[in-house]
């Protein structure tokens, strides 16, 4: 099975920038999307073979997800089950018979790290959500989770040690939620690979320069790692600031 994870960075957007050739020909058994800015009806997607499913933000233009799937899953979750957190859209369970496929935009923490208390609870209660699936059945957790783990994710460690995305506290979560029975499943098949990023910002050429962060991941339970058969970073997809990232393992 093909999973595929991206941030298109506003759906409507991206669509008339290829987005359904490029869907296409990516040709996954699972496409999930972060950031797709839109309400329902906004746009009339669809592809042959796909069922979508789509979770809104209350604010219009505001972040959202979207799965388009080849497989019937035996049950849709949006969100967490904590009012807290799910009023923006951002996440979507899928129960398959032998998987949970979660797919997940990750709050930012904000210039001046103004979102970064909220953050925390994100992620506490994220982790706790992932490991209360995780005691049913393996897990599958792909998105934009907002954090470069280590230095080797981003192209300017040194530069970025106190902004959104590479704080201690930030990456500290991170790798409290792989200590809990998680696989970052790009390093497990690419442990040393440097330069390899799947966001860059839209300022001062940073895509031209490569001067990215790796902040878009495939999660996947340790016990499936024999599953596991590659994952990869569609570097040369263009359309949004983040590229889309992908998985494929024998589920």
């Amino acid at each position: 099975m093909k999973f595929i994870s991206w941030n298109v960075n506003g759906l409507r957007a991206v669509a008339g920038k290829g987005f359904a050739d490029t869907f296409r020909e990516l040709n996954a058994d699972f496409v999930c999307l972060q950031e797709t800015k839109m309400q329902a009806g906004q746009l009339d997607i669809a592809f042959d073979g796909y069922t979508s499913y789509w979770n809104y933000a209350d604010k219009k233009g505001y972040s959202g997800t979207a799965v388009f799937t080849r497989h019937k899953p035996l049950e849709v979750t949006l969100g967490m089950g904590i009012d807290e957190h799910d009023h923006e859209g951002r996440l979507i369970t899928l129960e398959m018979p032998d998987f949970f496929l979660v797919t997940v935009y990750t709050p930012n923490s904000q210039d001046g790290l103004r979102r970064l208390d909220y953050r925390m609870r994100w992620e506490d209660d994220f982790c706790r959500y992932l490991l209360s699936l995780d005691a049913k059945k393996p897990v599958i957790v792909c998105g934009d989770l907002n954090v470069a783990h280590k230095e080797i994710d981003l192209k300017n460690p040194k530069t970025n040690t106190k902004n959104a995305g590479f704080t201690p506290q930030e990456r500290e979560k991170m790798t409290r939620l792989l200590d809990a029975g998680f696989i970052d499943t790009f390093r497990h098949f690419h442990p040393d690979q440097e330069g390899i990023y799947s966001w860059w910002s839209y300022r001062f050429q940073a895509r031209a320069k490569n001067a990215g962060w790796r902040i878009d991941y495939f999660l996947a339970s340790e016990r499936l790692a024999p599953k596991l058969v590659s994952a990869g970073i569609h570097t040369d997809i263009m359309g949004s600031d983040h590229c889309p990232v992908e998985l494929v393992a024998d589920l």
